[in-house]
Formats: structure tokens, sequence, C-alpha cells
């Protein structure tokens, strides 16, 4: 269960990764352990030296990484983010990511399966789309003593045998409680960034509909609430309209499919629902300043 990546140049032909009907490379977390016959719920590996994912990709499962010592770059879903020592970066299914980290690295990383991906959200108490926005924490010297402990208990744990399962997903817990706590010391105005249940469950109705439907009366109705009341929430837990949230939506999903994807642009704009090329192009060009073309090249 135990793994030390210290690899130079990782590639994507390099696992078995499984290709889903939208056509994204996808790495499963039993691509990455030794016995494959064997269930993974988690693995923990260790980040030593120079490291780089040069195609980007995607997981079917979450990824914590607490770096101790780091200089780089990771991008996440098309954002850049700078790796410094003592931070926190957090990758979630199915989110597109790649990295460049310079030699020297010291850190560690959980991979999460998605079930228990699930059972750990609660734990994180402020709204997945938060974390989404900042996957990168910076933590104090107490945080991150904290954290590397119980890093390095679920990697000792990990080694008895049998395993005690119960205790590792109790300990994983236990890592979303504690980081849960420095984006508070971060952040004290803190309440803006708590996770309103009906604003999760809109957030859920996009990932689910965004294909098919647009409009803000749709999610209202299934939420059973009016579509101002719903804007009143995105506005309140994220400074963000209804409308807006379903659009970035869209244009994430747009990125992933023209960088990650082998689809053509008239395939992308057949997938995501849109009339034809040209809507496509100019609703593509108003949020970026790129035509579909440039951005995918």
């Amino acid at each position: 269960m135990i793994n030390c990546i210290n690899f130079t140049n990782f590639k994507q032909k390099s696992f078995g990764m499984s290709r889903r009907s939208d056509y994204f490379p996808v790495l499963g977390i039993q691509d990455f352990k030794d016995d494959h016959s064997l269930e993974a719920h988690l693995l923990f590996n260790e980040l030593y030296g120079e490291r780089s994912i040069d195609d980007p990709h995607k997981h079917d499962f979450f990824i914590i990484n607490i770096f101790e010592k780091a200089k780089g770059n990771h991008t996440i879903d098309f954002v850049d983010y700078e790796v410094k020592d003592y931070q926190i970066h957090l990758v979630f299914p199915d989110q597109v990511h790649q990295w460049d980290i310079e030699a020297g690295t010291i850190g560690y990383q959980l991979m999460i399966s998605r079930d228990w991906f699930e059972s750990l959200i609660p734990t994180l108490r402020f709204s997945q789309l938060f974390y989404q926005n900042h996957p990168v924490i910076d933590l104090s010297d107490t945080s991150f003593e904290f954290l590397v402990y119980e890093f390095k208990t679920i990697k000792k744990l990990l080694n008895d045998e049998p395993i005690f399962w119960e205790m590792i997903q109790k300990r994983s817990e236990m890592i979303g409680l504690l980081i849960s706590e420095a984006v508070e010391f971060i952040f004290k105005n803190d309440e803006q960034y708590h996770s309103n249940p009906v604003f999760s469950k809109f957030l859920n109705l996009i990932d689910e509909h965004f294909k098919e439907e647009r409009s803000v009366s749709f999610y209202a109705e299934k939420l059973n609430i009016s579509p101002n009341y719903l804007n009143i929430i995105c506005k309140k837990s994220i400074n963000s309209s209804a409308s807006s949230l379903i659009q970035d939506r869209i244009l994430l999903e747009a990125k992933r499919l023209l960088k990650v994807s082998e689809k053509s642009v008239k395939d992308i704009v057949f997938d995501l629902g849109f009339y034809d090329q040209a809507s496509f192009s100019k609703f593509f060009k108003s949020q970026t300043g790129m035509t579909p073309s440039q951005f995918k090249e």
C-alpha cells in the first residue's frame, strides 16, 4: 500500500489508463498498486525528488499532497499554482492536473478512493466548490506538524497485517478536519465559506445536468425554491450568480475536452449541447478571449 514515487517524467502510457465515453484519460487508484487484485481504499506515497507530469489527465479518486520542502508549479483545472514548503494541495476526482516539481522535493501523498472520498467530504466543512477554487493551502508550523503526524501514522497502519481499515479511515477523516481548521485560521471571516446544503445540492445538480440544462429555473424547480432565492443563496455562498456557476461548469468541461480529449471541436459542440459551432465559439471566446481552436493548440 506504500509507494515511493521518485520518477522524473511521468507519462500517461505508463499506466493502464481507462478511457470513458467522454474520451478523458482517467487514472484509477488500482493503476498505482503493485497488486491489482487487491482492493484499495487508500494509498500512501512518499514524494521525493524531481517530478514532472507532462500530459494533463484526471483521476477517479481524491488526492491530498502535503509538501515539507518543494518548489515548482502545479496546474489544476488550467490554473497554475506555485508549489512551496508547508503546503497542502488537493486534487478532486475528475479534475485535470499536471505538475513540474524541482529536485529536492520532500512530501507525502494520500490517494483516497471515491467511496471513501464521499465519507471524507463532510469533514472538510466548507463547500467542495470552495476547495476546488482554493486547492492549495499554506500551512502554519503547527498545522503542518499535526497533518504530517497523521500522514505518517497512516503509513504505519498500512504496514500492519491485517490492515485496520476502519482506523485508517478515521485518520483520513481527521486529516479532513485539520485541513478545515487550517482554512479557518487563514480566513477569519469564515462563515461565508461554510457549505449551505441547498447550495451543495445545486452544485451536484449542475454536475449532473449542465450539458442539457442551462436555465436557473430548471435547477430552482429541482430544489423546490424560486430562481431568485437560488441566486440569493449563490451570492451569499460564493458571491456569484446561479447562471454564472452553470456557465463556469460548461466552460470548465469545454476546456477539459479541448485540452485532454481526442474529440474535434465539432464533436465537443455536440457533446456540450450547443446549437452550432458558431454559438460555442462565441461563448468560449467571451469567457476566455480565445477561440476553441486557439485554446486547443
